[in-house]
């Protein structure tokens, strides 16, 4: 019993367990309130249902959080990702409308490929506002934000640039293996940067950059690099999304693509368990922390809640995922119930072993 009792305790305490479980509650709460909300079919080789919807749409954020997970790790933010999904679709739809043959292959991996290495400019600018410069990240990046909105509405000329690209349309619709192909995308992303930082030695310098930066460069570490690499990273993360977010409605609006994708990155990062001051990240945790996102957009339409209350709805179960997941809060809800007294802090308990 008691080692049972100890391996329940471990679970509890596992950094996954209770975004996991939040998760599965809330598939069973829509599940009860519409049984068919599980429900899965084949429809002309595709597979087809809310399911198969939750994870879609949740491949632009995971790619967000992918890249966000390391600026926060690094003691970093990022508040112009959602910017950059902007500029990102705004420069390969414009791309892809003024040409010729739209369904050309070459066409849009040439305006991929442009609009990627904007990003990869754009977030390198982040990058040397904050390692070089010395901008806090959170003023850097808030530059970026606001301009980068401007720039995206400047390249679509004010308009919402429409195209009818049957091979761009698939980076957000399209399908491979029954399964729709954006989910394999954000799949090979994240794969991508755990090979790369939990394979190698940069998931630890990263670690070591974010917990202590003088530390880290009196050990030999060269952080203003990782630092910038980091956003740079962000950067290109933010930009596969934004071709995904634009490839969804096959047009692009330099108004409203990306609009608060940031705060939801962020988000799916607390609540994935890194901590926004740096240090230890957790990819795996983010994934979940923006499925749990777009299951709750989910759940507020299938719930028919009004625009209006569905915002302040989804800020309340944030905070409660946070709170509940948090384990001084539920350190302190234990005492309370069992009545136990607050523990003393050190000095005191010092204090009382001096003899008088």
């Amino acid at each position: 019993m008691s080692d049972a009792g100890n391996r329940f305790r471990t679970l509890l305490g596992h950094r996954l367990f209770w975004p996991i479980a939040v998760l599965v509650v809330m598939l069973a709460a829509n599940t009860i309130y519409r049984p068919g909300f599980l429900a899965v079919e084949i429809n002309n080789g595709h597979l087809y249902g809310t399911p198969i919807d939750i994870l879609r749409l949740s491949a632009p954020l995971i790619l967000v959080g992918l890249g966000m997970t390391l600026v926060i790790s690094t003691g970093g933010i990022d508040l112009s990702v959602g910017s950059l999904c902007a500029i990102s679709g705004a420069i390969a739809c414009l791309y892809i409308s003024r040409a010729p043959d739209q369904n050309n292959l070459v066409t849009v991996f040439t305006a991929l490929a442009m609009a990627l290495g904007v990003a990869l400019v754009l977030g390198a600018w982040n990058g040397v506002l904050v390692s070089v410069i010395g901008i806090q990240p959170i003023i850097a990046t808030l530059i970026l934000m606001v301009a980068g909105r401007g720039l995206a509405q400047l390249i679509a000329e004010g308009q919402i640039i429409t195209i009818n690209s049957g091979p761009y349309r698939a980076i957000g619709l399209g399908h491979l293996l029954t399964l729709p192909l954006a989910i394999f995308i954000a799949l090979a992303a994240a794969l991508l940067v755990a090979a790369f930082t939990r394979r190698t030695a940069l998931g630890m310098i990263v670690e070591s950059v974010g917990g202590n930066r003088e530390a880290s460069r009196l050990a030999g570490i060269r952080s203003g690099r990782v630092v910038f690499l980091v956003y740079v990273v962000s950067a290109a993360c933010a930009a596969i999304a934004g071709f995904m977010m634009t490839a969804n409605v096959s047009s692009a609006d330099g108004n409203n693509t990306g609009l608060w994708v940031e705060l939801d990155a962020i988000l799916a990062v607390v609540i994935g368990g890194t901590s926004l001051a740096g240090g230890r990240f957790y990819l795996s945790g983010t994934i979940i922390g923006a499925l749990i996102i777009q299951t709750l957009t989910t759940t507020v339409y299938a719930m028919n809640i009004s625009p209006q209350t569905a915002l302040l709805f989804k800020a309340v179960v944030v905070i409660a995922v946070c709170l509940i997941q948090a384990p001084a809060f539920r350190a302190k809800f234990r005492r309370r119930r069992h009545g136990a007294p607050p523990p003393q802090s050190t000095p005191q308990r010092q204090k009382e072993q001096v003899p008088a």
